[in-house]
């Protein structure tokens, strides 16, 4: 048995460039012909004919075709079953699949999975699906987790902005199992809550746990300052790490409220404050803040979610990284992030060094730190290499 083909697809010569290069997408101009239900599994031809992969359709987005499936041979019955079972032996190896642990199971088109993402969290499982075709196997997805992992509650978060684009309504609901409230989870020593239901994306950011050991390591029991601090947990591990005051801001006071909690469960709420404020204004008019951290970290929302809004997001990068130099003492560190794929590491390197020069500061480059290792970057798909995380030493 193999699984059920509902269409096929043939590409241009182009696109036969571009699906020999080993990209996974497949753009609608990159076809001469398509025809296939929303969601469906189709055969991809070659200009003359020839079957050369298996991808999943949309019939609205720009990227028409995600492939998941290369040669003339079609996939079995338990190819996505066979996928799940790829990531999690992967994340296993990683050491990251802990019961109380959290961690990125699936990793979407970076696994295999066109266009789903999978998240763990102490048990609970949540998936996030953004694209038609990945709609179309949630369900085998769901079976695969519950047999794999026995997880006590499987949830879908399927409520983010690009679900319009792709003509799906959004979906928040538990699947399997039970839920009641947030979850609890643990990373080293710290102990943090995830609010599955209502958080953003999948209820929290895994990607920069790597990051925010790093700059807690560089603590020496000076003020640490997070910027955009969401559920404060940079801030939490600096003060757990021997930071002697640490400022929390950001504009959501949910987030805010959350990283209150986060401070206590882990009993170092005395030692940090909160500012709910538009942070790139604060940052531009605090002249309390000149000159006084020990380590500033700014971790901002995407300022570019595409290539025709580099301009503008490198002129707020810059921006926001020069008031943030200021702020950073003699011997200090920034740590700056960017999650706009669409600025490369080069990009935000060189827009970091105009910050510095606009800040008039001594700025070394010590690290360019990307995601935790649970979300893959897959050498043919660069998009999956979106998070730049610098760590900057200020030196007068």
């Amino acid at each position: 048995m193999t699984t059920v083909v509902s269409g096929a697809v043939r590409l241009t010569g182009r696109g036969r460039k571009r699906f020999e290069g080993g990209h996974p997408w497949i753009f609608a101009d990159d076809l001469s012909a398509a025809e296939a239900p929303a969601g469906a599994t189709v055969a991809i031809e070659d200009p003359r004919g020839a079957i050369v992969g298996y991808g999943l359709f949309s019939s609205q987005s720009k990227i028409r075709v995600r492939v998941f499936s290369r040669g003339e041979q079609p996939p079995a019955p338990e190819h996505w079953s066979g996928r799940v079972a790829r990531a999690l032996a992967a994340r296993r190896e990683l050491g990251l699949l802990e019961p109380d642990g959290a961690c990125r199971l699936i990793a979407g088109d970076a696994d295999g999975v066109p266009g789903m993402v999978v998240d763990h969290y102490a048990g609970v499982c949540v998936l996030q699906s953004g694209f038609q075709g990945a709609d179309a196997i949630r369900d085998e997805l769901v079976e695969a987790l519950h047999a794999q992992l026995a997880p006590r509650a499987i949830v879908e978060r399927s409520d983010s902005a690009v679900r319009k684009l792709e003509g799906l309504e959004r979906r928040v609901e538990v699947l399997r199992g039970a839920l009641a409230g947030e979850v609890e989870v643990r990373e080293d020593s710290l102990r943090y809550e995830v609010d599955v239901l209502g958080g953003h994306k999948t209820g929290h950011y895994l990607d920069q746990r790597d990051n925010r050991r790093r700059a807690a390591r560089a603590v020496r029991g000076g003020e640490f300052l997070d910027a955009f601090c969401y559920d404060g947990l940079f801030a939490v591990r600096a003060a757990l790490a021997g930071a002697r005051h640490v400022v929390c801001l950001d504009q959501a006071e949910a987030a805010l409220e959350r990283a209150r909690r986060n401070a206590e469960r882990n009993g170092v709420l005395a030692r940090l404050s909160f500012e709910r404020v538009d942070v790139m204004r604060e940052l531009r008019g605090r002249e309390d803040f000149v000159r006084r951290f020990e380590v500033v970290v700014v971790d901002p929302p995407a300022f570019a979610k595409n290539k025709g809004e580099l301009v503008g997001a490198e002129r707020g990068y810059r921006e926001l990284n020069a008031r943030a130099l200021s702020l950073v003492r003699d011997g200090g560190l920034l740590v700056s992030a960017s999650c706009s794929y669409a600025m490369s590491p080069q990009m935000f390197v060189h827009t970091l060094g105009a910050a510095a020069n606009q800040a008039q500061r001594d700025v070394f480059l010590e690290a360019l730190c990307g995601a935790a290792p649970d979300h893959p970057h897959l050498l043919t798909l660069p998009e999956s290499n979106y998070l730049k995380c610098a760590f900057l030493r200020v030196r007068d």
